[in-house]
């Protein structure tokens, strides 16, 4: 399944283009490159492979968070990271495909599931949910100049002033 995420990205049009050349030359059918051509076609390409990366800043002492504990953390069941130190989880901006792949993939429920379970702890007075930031720049910016925050980007975002903890692909 990886290879077939990446692909679109390790390859671009001429390169694809030729490749499909290579394969009808030296295949010597016709019916093979079209049964290529159409295993290639139907290749997600836009925003393929894109990954959530849960990151902290790279002064943290925090080097790996399993889902679950990065999932306690934004549901506020714990508010500290497993080795000791606060954790202050941002989230993004509602309506933001990354948060969406992010509860999907990481909370385990939908962004309705989650509105839901903040407004019945909000209610009962027993917590509040992450602070919310506007996109994966902003969150970045805000995990990088803090140890105790938490908070995830697109993979490609991610430079030397973050520490990816959890790594997720598209479900």
């Amino acid at each position: 399944m990886d290879v077939t995420v990446c692909l679109p990205k390790v390859l671009g049009n001429t390169e694809v283009h030729g490749v499909l050349a290579r394969i009808a030359s030296s295949a010597g059918t016709r019916r093979r490159l079209v049964s290529v051509s159409f295993l290639l076609l139907s290749l997600p390409v836009s925003g393929a492979g894109a990954g959530v990366a849960v990151v902290v800043s790279a002064k943290s002492a925090v080097t790996h968070l399993t889902p679950q504990q990065v999932s306690d953390i934004y549901l506020g069941k714990v508010d500290a990271f497993p080795g000791g130190g606060s954790a202050t989880p941002i989230d993004q901006s509602e309506g933001r495909a990354i948060r969406d792949e992010f509860y999907a993939t990481v909370l385990n429920k939908s962004a309705a599931q989650v509105a839901a379970y903040w407004a019945k702890v909000i209610f009962t007075g027993e917590g509040t949910p992450p602070r919310t930031l506007g996109n994966s720049a902003a969150v970045k910016q805000a995990v990088a100049g803090d140890p105790n925050a938490i908070g995830y980007i697109d993979d490609a975002a991610v430079d030397g002033s973050v520490r990816i903890v959890l790594a997720t692909r598209p479900k």
